[in-house]
């Protein structure tokens, strides 16, 4: 992996080894527009027609008309693509300039400078206020906050709106603002990538700082451009990324354009028409030569010499190929372009698919595949925020075996619960406090006095205010010290350790000494199939399987917590493994996870939680109306397979037994996966029940297989089955399935709401994003934006059916328009080529075939 080495508040070593600061999303340069956008332009085959048709226009001794007449149209329709292009490049342009000419300060030579961003180079020092915008990827060194922390918002970087709190390395904890002024070392760091959640590097300051201790950084102390500083009066921070070699710079770019089914049967139209038009011609050529020969050269009016050039054989052909070439209507290219822009308006005026709660409205952002609507035929959907609201409400829990919430339907409101709550029963105190303290959650006090939770994650924030009401309350996190009120008596934890949630491990760990006695623990919240393996030998989880399994009957999102008291000694030992795999800039994501498993063991299993994720309004609705018009929905999901089949069911996805039927495929080995999918094959293939009754559920690690090693079969599969649950899926699976339909020539189109989505949403034929509460990433890579899914329905079933119909009209009125037109002189020809060899007046049609010819000349 290569490396960068960043010389903190060294000009002279960092200015000429890397770019400046200056931002361009420009596609064009002003040398490059005109080679590259004609490029871009005659990259399809009816463009390259128009121009060989043109240019053939040009040789005089065989047009039949003013070389204007095509070459005008032409050049018209060339310069208004070509504008089009330019005016967004131009756009591009002055947002850069914007962007750049920001006035930022900086230090330089030990003074706080005024400069344009655009000037900033890495290893510099950038000084920032509160609501000032981060203009580079910057490493954070200091804040006005004594704790070293500070807060920013995502928003524009993620969509996510919920404040994140940074910290600084401890290396540079305790220094003033002017040491910060005169602060040297120097950062290791990758070479600039797009990960936004990943950064792994080390910091080594110089004496007389600190004697040369390595410091490990994370993405918990960068400052990503395009971020926010909120609630806090200053911070600083070293450039590590500057222009388009930041973070946000690296993951821009123009997304290639898609081709819709319409353009690319009118493309296939085109190269059709055009082999007929050269049969015709040669006909028609051969024909004209054969009479020139022989009966031509005879007639003092034809006026023909003798002898002629070598290329006098081509010269009828290629009259007759310019008389055809009215069969390709040059018009219909503009017009296409006109009528989908308006279609695009259409679906941006539509004020039934305005969503009155969340103020959005539904938006095209490409202009140019609204056609392809209409002729979708599976739809790959996300599931928690999609078609559920992703309004977690925590409703359920079973603790020490103990069922809460099951009677009254909600546990907060379980009299049995708070009685165990003012009981100070141990092992409820203990869930309780999981619940509250193993987090990223940032507390925050309103001026009322009462607590608002930044969450980044829905089901945190669902755990943290349902502990707040059964008397746990999260208080304040100061630094690695959090406070909690239970029933009036402040509680305070020391964080040591954050064992991060990733989504291989699929659960966090927290490791916090209890300020009150001084002793250490473990505590862990998770997916049920990472964390009860973890259980102690002695432990028995067969009740708490019982409840998972009955919570997600229920259609409830379950997490486990946990938790262990660590000896001193064996903490110590560990966190000098944790530390050293948190300094590699190799595979330090691995060996962390490595590392994590040999605290996270022997936990006792304190309970279960159950979530619920309510479905959004008329999404059964929506469903059953797009199947019933001969859609296919596949559903992909990350969460459990209960909980996704209960979901389906819910929803209109698939019917219930016995008119409905669910083929599961399971297996953790090759095979066993190849015995399930031949298994599920062959229910397929003899299945009588009705096609859209039968859907087949795979899980993310059996489909990892069968992708793998039988894609034939499971192609097959798809194939068959009109309905599909994948659940455990990744975000790379998901876009794996959208090419799989791809490949067998589905049009699909991929819906979600989440960063998780972006990359199945970009695959797909359509990408509809919907504006969520997992942040604006998937409705910003999208081409149609929607705030709710049940918008879905009239996307397709209005805009695409009339955007699909209205296309193919003039699409077919175009080309019979300039085939008949072109027919009729076709004809003519013909009719009186048969008169030439039958009629006794032959001088007399001579003279007008030759007429006709010479007026092609």
């Amino acid at each position: 992996m290569k490396k960068r080495y960043v010389y903190i508040n060294d000009n002279d070593l960092s200015e000429d080894l890397y770019c400046d600061n200056r931002i361009s999303n420009r596609k064009y340069t002003f040398l490059n527009f005109l080679p590259k956008n004609l490029s871009e332009q005659f990259s399809r085959f009816m463009n390259q027609y128009f121009l060989l048709i043109a240019c053939l226009q040009l040789w005089s001794l065989i047009t039949p008309v003013n070389p204007a007449s095509t070459w005008g149209p032409l050049l018209f329709i060339f310069a208004v693509s070509a504008t089009k292009e330019a005016w967004d490049d131009y756009n591009r342009y002055l947002s850069d300039k914007f962007a750049n000419e920001k006035q930022v300060w900086v230090v330089k030579q030990g003074v706080k400078t005024h400069i344009q961003a655009q000037e900033v180079h890495v290893g510099n020092i950038v000084w920032l206020r509160e609501n000032d915008e981060v203009p580079c990827d910057l490493v954070l060194i200091g804040t006005s906050d004594p704790q070293g922390t500070c807060y920013i918002e995502t928003a524009a970087l993620d969509g996510e709106t919920d404040l994140k709190m940074r910290v600084i390395p401890s290396a540079c904890m305790g220094l003033v603002p002017e040491l910060l002024h005169k602060i040297k070392g120097v950062i290791e760091c990758p070479s600039p990538d797009k990960d936004i959640r990943r950064f792994d590097a080390n910091m080594r300051l110089f004496p007389p700082f600190i004697d040369n201790d390595l410091c490990p950084l994370t993405i918990n102390n960068t400052l990503l451009q395009s971020c926010y500083l909120r609630n806090t009066e200053w911070a600083c921070g070293v450039a590590v990324y500057t222009g388009n070699e930041t973070k946000l710079g690296m993951s821009r770019g123009i997304p290639e354009p898609k081709l819709t089914a319409m353009d690319a049967m009118i493309d296939k139209l085109t190269g059709a028409i055009f082999l007929f038009q050269i049969v015709v011609v040669i006909v028609l050529g051969i024909s004209g030569n054969v009479w020139k020969d022989s009966e031509a050269r005879k007639q003092w009016y034809v006026l023909y010499p003798n002898e002629g050039p070598w290329y006098e054989l081509l010269v009828i052909p290629l009259r007759f190929e310019l008389l055809c070439s009215i069969m390709i209507p040059i018009s219909i290219k503009v017009s296409l372009d006109l009528v989908k822009s308006m279609y695009a308006k259409f679906i941006d005026w539509d004020k039934e698919m305005y969503d009155q709660q969340t103020d959005t409205p539904a938006l095209a952002a490409n202009t140019a595949i609204s056609e392809d609507l209409g002729q979708v035929e599976y739809i790959l959907t996300d599931k928690t925020g999609t078609l559920t609201e992703n309004r977690m409400i925590f409703k359920k829990c079973c603790i020490n075996g103990i069922f809460y919430g099951n009677e009254s339907g909600d546990a907060l409101t379980d009299v049995e619960l708070l009685n165990a709550v003012d009981s100070h029963n141990p092992d409820v105190i203990r869930f309780l406090t999981v619940m509250a303290i193993c987090n990223t959650v940032i507390p925050m006090k309103r001026k009322s006095g009462t607590i608002l939770y930044k969450a980044q994650s829905q089901d945190e924030d669902a755990l943290v205010n349902a502990a707040a009401q059964l008397h746990m309350v999260f208080l304040n996190k100061n630094a690695n010290v959090l406070e909690v009120n239970f029933n009036g008596v402040i509680l305070k934890y020391e964080v040591l350790d954050t064992l991060e949630f990733t989504s291989d491990r699929k659960r966090m760990s927290v490791v916090v000494k209890d300020c009150q006695n001084e002793k250490i623990f473990l505590l862990s919240k998770g997916a049920d199939e990472t964390i009860l393996p973890c259980a102690s030998s002695g432990q028995q989880i067969r009740t708490l399987t019982e409840a998972v399994e009955q919570y997600a009957q229920l259609g409830l999102r379950t997490l486990c917590m946990a938790w262990r008291e660590l000896r001193e000694d064996e903490y110590h030992e560990w966190s000098l493994m944790f530390k050293e795999a948190n300094s590699t800039l190799v595979d330090r994501e691995w060996k962390l996870a490595e590392v994590c498993q040999r605290l996270e063991h022997d936990l006792v299993i304190l309970g279960v939680s159950a979530i619920e994720d309510r479905l959004q309004d008329g999404v059964p609705e929506t469903i059953e109306t797009l199947r019933n018009a001969g859609i296919n929905f596949w559903m992909l999901t990350g969460d459990k397979q209960n909980t996704a089949i209960q979901i389906a069911l819910l929803c209109n996805f698939i019917s219930p037994e016995p008119k409905g039927q669910l083929l599961l495929i399971n297996g953790k080995t090759e095979d066993e996966v190849s015995r399930s999918l031949e298994r599920v094959l062959l229910t397929m293939r003899i299945t009588s029940s009705e096609p859209k009754d039968v859907a087949f559920v795979v899980d993310g690690w059996a489909l990892e297989i069968a992708l793998k090693h039988y894609r034939r079969a499971f192609t097959e599969l798809a194939i068959l089955s009109r309905t599909a649950i994948c659940c455990r899926v990744t975000p790379s699976q998901k876009a794996q399935l959208v090419e799989l339909l791809k490949s067998c020539d589905y049009r699909t189109l991929a819906i979600g709401d989440g960063g998780n989505d972006v990359r199945m949403i970009q695959t797909a034929d359509i990408g509809v994003g919907i504006s969520g509460r997992e942040g604006m990433q998937a409705a910003r890579a999208a081409d149609y934006s929607i705030g709710k899914f049940r918008f879905l329905k009239r996307l397709i079933l209005v805009h695409g059916r009339y955007s699909y119909n209205r296309t193919a009209f003039l699409s077919q009125y175009s080309f019979y328009k300039s085939l008949l037109i072109c027919f009729i002189q076709i004809l003519y020809l013909r009719d009186q080529f048969v008169q030439f060899c039958e009629s006794d007046g032959i001088q007399r049609l001579l003279h007008q075939y030759s007429c006709f010819s010479q007026c092609a000349g």
